[in-house]
């Protein structure tokens, strides 16, 4: 008897507590539980504490108002070009109604899997490999586009869509390795050639500087140099003509003159001038008459004829020896200017000499 009333003492706390589980229902934040009345829709649980009516009321399901993320497995697709490319896709959706994601369709998931996979097909096979590897933007969005269209009646919204991975096929992929190291190969050899030429430039534009400054430094020098021996030439003319000297002096000065302006070695072409002899002449009797002065010689041993022996000597040395003066005097002739007229001056013949004579 008392086994008996323990046995159901103990069914009727255990059927209470069934009952208490199947009359409470705690709903966690986030969830939405879907409540059907034998075998019919009758309500939406809401977070926290519902009660249900035990035995007749039972939760259908427990739909995730989260955003939830899948990742699809990769996908072989063939672009316009005949090529097949792996891609992966990442998906974002969340549960806006929790109704019409449990009546309207069976599995929501999947078929979005599917839409994403014939969408995606559809998309890359109008374009080709390189466009659809730049493309992603453009995928991206013409498949958030159609894929939330789609599943908007079935009480879901795709958030994003995003490419994980095109992967071309292995071949394509050495052949776009090859091309990318082949461009990058021609760049530098561009960027090379561009700096080579760029150094052959500036050398050659550093050595027309220098040369162009060498030539008009050398010019400068040139131009200096002739003008100072311009300038001394005039000085000795204008001295000399203002001192207005005699034969002899002008003798005397040839004479000394003469062994400085033939010290060339190269002269082949002299001046001999026609007043040499008689100016040596008088210079002879000049410094005759000047020993007879002084008491030297006594005038009756003064060989006249000796003297101008002496004098053509010294007129044939002199001659000489002023080969080498033409040249150098012609040079410095060209060069002159006279400040007055800017042309080019030439001293008089007269006063210089006489006739070439080769050597």
């Amino acid at each position: 008897m008392d086994a008996a009333v323990a046995t159901i003492i103990a069914v009727l706390v255990l059927s209470a507590v069934i009952i208490l589980m199947k009359t409470v229902r705690i709903v966690p934040q986030q969830r939405m539980d879907v409540v059907e009345r034998l075998g019919k829709y009758k309500r939406t649980l809401s977070p926290g504490l519902n009660l249900l009516v035990p035995f007749v009321d039972s939760v259908r399901a427990k739909v995730d108002m989260r955003e939830n993320v899948v990742s699809f497995p990769p996908q072989p697709v063939i672009t316009s070009d005949n090529l097949v490319v792996s891609i992966d896709t990442v998906l974002y959706f969340k549960a806006i109604d929790p109704v019409r994601a449990t009546y309207e369709i069976s599995n929501f998931l999947q078929a979005i899997e599917q839409l994403t996979v014939t969408t995606l097909r559809n998309v890359i096979g109008s374009l080709d490999l390189e466009r659809a590897l730049t493309s992603r933007e453009e995928i991206n969005r013409h498949l958030s586009t159609v894929l939330d269209e789609t599943t908007g009646r079935w009480g879901v919204k795709v958030t994003r869509v995003e490419l994980k991975a095109i992967e071309p096929p292995p071949s394509i992929r050495d052949s776009m390795e090859k091309q990318m190291r082949a461009e990058r190969e021609r760049r530098a050899t561009i960027l090379n050639a561009e700096g080579h030429k760029q150094a052959q430039i500036l050398t050659a534009e550093g050595e027309k500087q220098s040369a162009v400054l060498r030539a008009d430094g050398d010019r400068q020098s040139r131009i200096l140099t002739a003008e100072g021996q311009a300038k001394a030439i005039r000085t000795v003319f204008h001295a000399i003509h203002e001192a207005n000297p005699s034969q002899k002096v002008l003798a005397y000065q040839y004479l000394q003159a003469l062994p400085q302006i033939a010290n060339g070695t190269a002269n082949k072409v002299w001046i001999v001038p026609t007043e040499l002899t008689k100016a040596l002449e008088g210079m002879g009797g000049a410094l005759g008459g000047l020993a007879s002065m002084v008491g030297d010689v006594p005038s009756s041993t003064v060989d006249a004829a000796a003297v101008a022996r002496e004098a053509a000597e010294a007129a044939e040395a002199a001659t000489r020896e002023a080969a080498a003066v033409n040249a150098q005097v012609r040079a410095a002739e060209a060069q002159v200017t006279l400040p007055a007229a800017g042309q080019p001056s030439r001293l008089p013949a007269g006063e210089l000499g006489g006739p070439q004579v080769s050597a």
